[in-house]
């Protein structure tokens, strides 16, 4: 082996190892996206994936889209009866784990929207962690997705 490929092995092994450590300590969205339930309200869906290192909280989340931004869960009242509420206290993501936003269950909730969401237009969404600050992440709004196995239908 040449000196110049150890070399270039060498800085090429320390390149990937930092894409791997910053992945390692960031908070991660995947597979987001949003729709609309009617002309006022619509919601978004996500994993949220804790590579911080730390045990963190999403508090809140926001946007231009719409003139209130809130975590919401879908609650069992009995009877079949599910009730949408707000979470004020956020949602904690341990360290290591997921935290998944999706139809039935956890959202983020988009109320009085100022513009409509349209098939292929991205939205930009600010999620807020008690230690890990601001991530913003487009979200491309998906309104032919089908719910996951099991998920529930969002709607009022």
């Amino acid at each position: 082996m040449s000196f110049k490929f150890v070399v270039i092995a060498a800085v090429s092994s320390f390149a990937l190892a930092g894409v791997a450590f910053a992945d390692m300590s960031t908070m991660i969205v995947d597979d987001a996206y949003a729709r609309a339930s009617n002309k006022m309200a619509g919601a978004a869906f996500m994993a949220v994936m804790n590579r911080t290192g730390e045990d963190d909280r999403l508090i809140s989340v926001s946007s231009e889209i719409a003139k209130r931004t809130e975590l919401h869960t879908h609650m069992d009242m009995g009877d079949g009866v599910m009730k949408m509420s707000h979470v004020e206290d956020g949602f904690a993501i341990a360290a290591g784990e997921t935290h998944m936003l999706q139809r039935g269950g956890d959202h983020v909730m988009f109320m009085g929207l100022t513009q409509e969401l349209k098939q292929g237009d991205t939205i930009s969404l600010t999620l807020t962690f008690e230690k890990a600050g601001d991530v913003t992440v487009d979200v491309p709004v998906d309104l032919e997705r089908k719910p996951a196995a099991g998920g529930a239908k969002h709607s009022n």
